[in-house]
């Protein structure tokens, strides 16, 4: 298995924009279709899809958009206000709302709420983090986690799980425990090392629409 560093696939990233002409909304784009067609693999149909604030969660709003475009409505959560939600995953946000779906934001106030709701979904898709994450997690994102992870749910994680930390091979205070992990380009070397494999499941690799 070909593994890169998350350095290497953050040099890959720029040089797909720089290089090769690709904007990040061509790459987000890339990467929510590709998730959104592993979705429709797995012949689910009781959906939640947990968005962050940055391009991961962008990832999971055209996931959203394509899966919707197919007829399969999923329920999207924002972790976060959508006032700071922005650039390439505003766009897409916008988009959702243009359609009108329905997004509900998740804080500190009601995520203990969605525990009791949580379990009515088979299938969980975690677009919070990326490989772009850094520092720790707050106390939001901690209950969601476990609650994502007690819901009997089958979990797809995009990019990486989330709490995973990208840079090494270790979690965060808590960290999703995915069934399935959509990851680009190349599959990151601290996916495979540790007990990360625990935590990725079946890894799938999609391309961004250039060669590595």
């Amino acid at each position: 298995m070909k593994t890169i560093t998350v350095s290497e696939a953050r040099l890959l990233d720029k040089k797909a924009r720089e290089v090769y002409g690709l904007s990040t909304s061509v790459l987000m784009e890339n990467a929510g279709r590709a998730v959104a067609e592993e979705i429709i693999k797995l012949k689910r149909r009781k959906i939640a899809i947990f968005c962050g604030k940055g391009n991961n969660g962008g990832d999971g709003f055209v996931a959203a958009r394509h899966l919707f475009a197919k007829g399969i409505r999923s329920d999207i959560f924002l972790v976060g206000k959508m006032s700071d939600v922005k650039g390439e995953a505003r766009l897409n946000l916008d988009i959702l709302l243009k359609l009108k779906h329905r997004i509900l934001e998740i804080d500190a106030k009601n995520v203990k709420l969605l525990k009791k709701n949580i379990r009515r979904y088979d299938l969980i898709v975690d677009a919070i983090f990326g490989v772009g994450f850094k520092g720790s997690l707050s106390s939001v994102f901690v209950d969601l986690i476990e609650s994502i992870n007690s819901a009997g749910a089958y979990i797809l994680s995009i990019d990486v799980p989330s709490g995973l930390n990208p840079d090494t091979v270790n979690t965060l205070s808590a960290c999703v425990k995915a069934d399935t992990t959509v990851t680009f380009v190349a599959v990151k070397r601290p996916m495979v090392e540790g007990n990360s494999p625990e935590y990725c499941g079946e890894i799938i690799v999609s391309d961004l629409g250039f060669p590595f």
